[in-house]
């Protein structure tokens, strides 16, 4: 902080000047006035303290899969002060220079930099043969292993049979993706399990710093295993993709007079439909909850149809035969439902 202050007396009265002269009058005392507050010095520590306490607490980051959902996360990561290095089959040196972040077109490169965490963005489909070919040799026993993928038990799976077993683990799945989540991650749900956490304090130091990312930007975090989650992910994910690309082949499109319903429907069409076709295999394939789901939803439809056609032949049955067949059929429903014989007419007895 610089402050000005003016003295009582001047430094020095030469002799020769008269020491009533207007000119040389001292003026009156001035008050302290403050010029700057915090300003930079060549010997304020605290800015480098700052940065080197940034630098000591940031996270080394991996990504492997640097596509359209890999970019969407690393971008909140970086911005959380943690170091990205990237990889992927493209070349995105570009993409990811962009925000900052550091592309190798080499695996082995990428883990000679000993990265704290390795961040699996790549598709569920290829995940396998990522991780078969992966440079495992190369990292740090203690590395971190984390997914974002849509279905949780394949990759546990997976981790667990290709993973030295020094190696840590963590399954993740943020419910959002770059369209729900462009705007805010705030209360959208972050589901995790904690698989394979060493005992060091470090080390779950490492995990819990990684998982603070999600929740500092508001995401509702709900730790929960991977077999369960696959059961919700059935009955809410897969179901939701399914029910937007049945709309989108049915050819949904706007109106002049749509409803707020129909609004929704529209919305859902545009967020699955902007999801490749893999991802909603990937969903359907390493999901063994998904096929129950697909046969609930045929036989629902099928139900509602048959709702639908036995409404309208009890109308067309009114129709054709009046008033009085329509009664009959209802007796004969109710005599039925309650277990009793059904009359019959009587026949006139043959001469």
């Amino acid at each position: 902080m610089l402050l000005q202050f003016s003295p009582t007396k001047p430094l020095f009265s030469p002799p020769n000047l008269r020491r009533n002269s207007p000119a040389f009058l001292v003026s009156p005392p001035r008050s302290l006035r403050i010029r700057a507050i915090d300003a930079a010095q060549i010997f304020d520590y605290e800015t480098q303290l700052k940065s080197e306490y940034r630098r000591s607490s940031a996270l080394k980051i991996a990504v492997l899969g640097f596509g359209n959902f890999g970019q969407f996360l690393s971008k909140t990561l970086i911005r959380h002060g943690h170091d990205l290095i990237t990889h992927s089959r493209s070349d995105y040196s570009d993409a990811a220079s962009s925000i900052g972040a550091r592309f190798f077109h080499n695996p082995h490169d990428l883990c000679e930099q000993h990265p704290d965490v390795v961040l699996l963005c790549t598709s569920i489909l290829s995940t396998e043969a990522v991780l078969r070919s992966f440079p495992f040799q190369r990292l740090r026993r203690s590395t971190l292993f984390v997914d974002v993928l849509s279905v949780k038990e394949f990759p546990r799976t997976l981790f667990l049979k290709y993973l030295p077993k020094e190696f840590d683990i963590l399954c993740t799945h943020p419910m959002f993706g770059p369209e729900s989540g462009k705007t805010s991650w705030s209360g959208l749900p972050f589901v995790y399990d904690k698989v394979r956490i060493g005992d060091e304090a470090c080390r779950n130091e490492r995990c819990d710093k990684f998982l603070r990312v999600f929740e500092n930007e508001g995401c509702r975090m709900v730790e929960m295993s991977c077999e369960e989650h696959d059961k919700h992910a059935a009955g809410s994910q897969f179901v939701t993709h399914t029910m937007g690309r049945v709309l989108e082949k049915f050819g949904v499109e706007s109106s002049p007079i749509n409803t707020k319903g129909y609004e929704t429907l529209l919305d859902l069409v545009e967020n699955t439909s902007s999801d490749s076709f893999e991802l909603y295999y990937g969903l359907f394939m390493y999901n063994q909850n998904a096929l129950e789901q697909l046969e609930r939803l045929d036989m629902a439809f099928e139900s509602i149809k048959k709702e639908l056609f036995g409404r309208l032949h009890q109308v067309y049955r009114k129709q054709m035969f009046g008033e009085a067949a329509h009664s009959a059929k209802k007796t004969e429903q109710k005599m039925l439902n309650d277990g009793g014989a059904v009359p019959t007419k009587e026949r006139p007895p043959s001469s």
